[in-house]
């Protein structure tokens, strides 16, 4: 056994030494598993971005209640007398002011990019007095949080750096009234960010809106509570509504995208991997070619098939690695935190987000260059086992 591990070190030592003497070819074989590699934790990172901008500020004390079969605020619609059986559910954590408990509006409106200027639809909710005491997590950053009854919007900080016109002071109008910003506000990263709230007993009447809303949002007195809470919705005969954990609510708002985002990831990487598997097999091809009495003459000294092939293989996982460093370190450093805006199909509203590497994507993206570079050393490798060992020494 530690004859064959000396064989094997000898002869991939060897191999490694004569590669500046190959460089063109190596050098392709690098940079094209490299770009693989950048391909696939570019687009490996919008969809973890993408999902984290989603659950980021999700909570497991947190319920949000929709209309029975809606599969997004959009498409939800509860009255306000619902609305009060929502609040007066048991399992709520109550304030002074009385339960914790948020009555919302969910709809859209165009506002133009920053980078482009082309309209984008941009999520405007309409929210309760109690809504930042449920969430627990909004902090203005500049500003101050908008006054019920007033004409004043807060504005995320994803929505403030991707789209224009909402500055601090700033005035927009929609819904036949004029409104002005008077904070900017983060809530821990998550989907919120991106989103323009006003008070929504102003926001009705400026839009002829009914006395309705899409949501309702409540804190519940631990996230045990959940149970007790859902069940006495689903058991009262008044209400036809579906309730879910703020962080599954979140999750589930995610899920297209993210899906879909990945797929088109995982077939354009497999194509360009493909791709880099053909010019690992070249490369490793002519290494075999180039060195034909090199190894028959190994071979002659009683050199084993097994160390040959095991040593081309190592040869060829090394530029993969190489590849795969290379393009991973590349990738993380162009897209990692780059900050975008792209469509959430379920609500057909922007969500601004941050492009994420994460240490998972990095080693997904290494582990598939190592995937290409033993596939391409394979075949090589074996036919440089097979040489047959006079015909070989007699090559000039």
């Amino acid at each position: 056994m530690l004859n064959w591990l000396s064989q094997v070190a000898s002869v991939t030592l060897f191999n490694l030494r004569t590669l500046p003497e190959r460089k063109g070819a190596a050098l392709a074989t690098v940079i094209g598993i490299a770009g693989v590699v950048a391909v696939f934790v570019g687009v490996f990172s919008i969809a973890e971005g993408f999902r984290q901008a989603m659950t980021a500020s999700g909570s497991d004390d947190i319920a949000v209640v929709m209309r029975d079969g809606s599969d997004s605020e959009m498409t939800s619609n509860l009255a306000h007398a619902e609305c009060r059986i929502v609040a007066d559910a048991p399992g709520i954590a109550r304030h002074g002011a009385g339960p914790l408990a948020a009555a919302e509006m969910f709809m859209i409106i165009d506002v133009p990019k920053r980078m482009t200027g082309t309209d984008a639809n941009v999520p405007l909710r309409g929210i309760s007095p109690s809504s930042f005491d449920v969430r627990g997590n909004v902090k203005m950053v500049e500003g101050r949080p908008l006054t019920p009854g007033r004409n004043e919007l807060n504005v995320g900080v994803g929505a403030a750096r991707e789209f224009a016109g909402l500055d601090l002071g700033k005035t927009l109008h929609f819904g036949q009234t004029d409104w002005t910003i008077v904070g900017i506000f983060t809530a821990g990263g998550g989907a919120a960010e991106s989103e323009i709230w006003a008070d929504a007993a102003v926001l009705q009447p400026a839009y002829h809106r009914a006395d309705d809303f899409q949501s309702v949002s409540v804190r519940l007195a631990s996230p045990g509570a959940f149970g007790q809470f859902a069940a006495a919705l689903k058991a009262d005969p008044r209400l036809d509504v579906k309730v879910s954990r703020q962080t599954d609510f979140y999750a589930d708002q995610s899920t297209q995208v993210t899906t879909f985002i990945k797929t088109i990831g995982v077939l354009i990487a497999g194509l360009m991997a493909l791709g880099a598997l053909f010019g690992a097999l070249n490369t490793m091809y002519s290494a075999v070619a180039a060195r034909t009495r090199e190894i028959a003459t190994l071979r002659a000294l009683g050199f084993g098939a097994g160390p040959v092939i095991v040593s081309v293989m190592c040869e060829s996982l090394v530029l993969a690695l190489a590849g795969g460093v290379l393009g991973a370190g590349a990738a993380y450093w162009i897209f990692n935190g780059f900050t975008a805006a792209t469509i959430n199909w379920q609500t057909f509203s922007q969500v601004a987000f941050a492009f994420t590497v994460t240490p998972t994507i990095i080693a997904d993206a290494v582990a598939l260059s190592a995937v290409i570079g033993v596939a391409g050393g394979l075949l090589p490798a074996i036919r440089a086992a097979r040489l047959p060992i006079a015909a070989a020494l007699r090559e000039v």
